[in-house]
């Protein structure tokens, strides 16, 4: 549809946003609309803000953890070893039984 079939378009006004590799974007957002504290770098992805010389931090990415990883985050070796002679002793127990 082109734009005279649409009828008339809001008035806008483009906004600048800066990401921390320094890029600059630069939306538009109809006059009246509320206008986002952050806005995603098309170029690189970084969360961008609307201060140039403070612009938001990249976000910090975790290291991928197993299952394991975060059960030792959680019990210590002593720990482990109490579970693990409790499911033991359970299992010779259930071996026992007639």
């Amino acid at each position: 549809m082109g734009e005279s079939e649409r009828g008339e378009s809001a008035p806008r006004r483009r906004v600048s946003y800066w990401c921390a590799n320094g890029h600059e974007s630069r939306p538009s957002f109809a006059v009246e609309a509320e206008i986002p504290e952050n806005w995603d770098c098309p170029r690189c992805g970084l969360p961008a803000g609307r201060d140039e010389q403070a612009p938001p931090a990249p976000p910090r990415n975790e290291p991928y953890k197993t299952h394991l990883a975060y059960v030792k985050e959680r019990r210590s070796d002593a720990d482990g070893e109490a579970i693990l002679e409790e499911a033991l002793t359970k299992l010779r127990k259930q071996r026992e039984e007639p």
